[in-house]
């Protein structure tokens, strides 16, 4: 549908009202979550199972009426049908066994070769085609080269991805040919969501904040770049979001560098920064502080309105600069859709 809010404003659209989806929309703060997740007996066995992770992509549409759902899955399922070996602790997060050296990048799989293990993410996609509302876009994903290659380096997350910027300082080639592995492969596995109904795709380059001057170029933007002109050879007007998280001034231009349809923005740059520098090349999409959707109350509505009266004179879609976490109240993000519909 043509008509769609999101698929407007990444036509570059101006509307009086944003639409507005919620990053980590489907997650730990809904009750609803936790029970089917406990259903399904643990994260990635949810991620796995496609009735599932159907339910709960749609339960924050049920509930809250988003204009876009986006697919739940994990960026790391990408790696483990790669070859690398995928597992979540407890408490602590995601391990995978690490690939830091030629010989371990030889024994991964071809970039043609992930779909047989990803078969249960399309199959989501397709559910999601059939039973998500008419009016409400769907927005597949992947995690950018450069966040997916720092978790499969260290083997889990890090606080400053220090194991991936050691790889590409002491061994370079063996760091640019395991990113230009996850970039084909995000390709194929991006391409084959659109191929199951995905109208939107998203790219979340999480940590690309962490790169700087030239490695910012050849592992953040040149990547998406890559990623984004195979996609739209493969799929004439599909639209894209990418999402180079804590890129501060980098934020300017990345969209005429990349193709992107869309530059997510986090809540460290200002929306009235963002308005002048960013949305003059396209639609933009951000940026209300997570930490608002706990606290709630009068600051949470203030702050909304005033990110959408920034935003005002181009295309935006309003969402949060980051996640929503785990703690915040599920009332607030029903007083947040009232102060952005009125």
């Amino acid at each position: 549908m043509s008509d769609k809010t999101i698929l407007k404003a990444l036509r570059g659209e101006t509307q009086a009202v944003p639409p507005v989806w919620l990053m980590r929309q489907a997650g730990r703060y809904l009750p609803e979550y936790r029970a089917t997740r406990a259903q399904a007996g643990d994260f990635l066995k949810l991620c796995y199972n496609p009735e599932l992770a159907a339910e709960v992509t749609l339960q924050p549409i049920r509930r809250y009426g988003f204009d876009a759902a986006i697919l739940f899955a994990d960026i790391l399922l990408l790696p483990q049908a790669l070859g690398v070996p995928l597992w979540f602790e407890t408490g602590e997060g995601p391990r995978l066994t690490p690939v830091t050296t030629p010989e371990g990048l030889r024994s991964l799989r071809a970039a043609s070769d992930v779909h047989e293990t990803l078969a249960p993410i399309y199959e989501t996609v397709k559910i999601l085609k059939r039973e998500l509302p008419k009016e409400t876009t769907l927005i597949g994903f992947a995690g950018a080269p450069w966040t997916v290659a720092s978790y499969v380096v260290a083997g889990r997350g890090t606080p400053d991805q220090g194991p991936a910027h050691r790889l590409k300082s002491e061994d370079r080639a063996t760091f640019a040919a395991l990113i230009d592995l996850i970039t084909e492969a995000t390709v194929e596995y991006l391409s084959a969501q659109v191929m199951a109904g995905a109208e939107v795709v998203k790219l979340f380059d999480s940590w690309a904040g962490t790169l700087q001057g030239a490695d910012f170029d050849d592992f953040a933007v040149a990547p998406a770049r890559k990623i984004i002109a195979e996609l739209k050879a493969r799929h004439p007007g599909l639209p894209i979001i990418a999402f180079p998280r804590e890129a501060g001034a980098r934020y300017e231009g990345f969209a005429k560098a990349t193709g992107a349809d869309c530059v997510a923005l986090d809540n460290s740059v200002s929306a009235d920064w963002a308005a002048a520098h960013v949305q003059k090349d396209g639609c933009v999409q951000g940026n209300l502080d997570p930490k608002l959707m706990v606290e709630g109350g009068p600051r949470l509505v203030s702050e909304a309105k005033r990110i959408v009266q920034a935003f005002k004179g181009g295309a935006h879609i309003f969402n949060l600069g980051h996640g929503i976490t785990p703690e915040a109240n599920p009332d607030h993000v029903t007083q947040l859709m009232e102060a952005i519909r009125g």
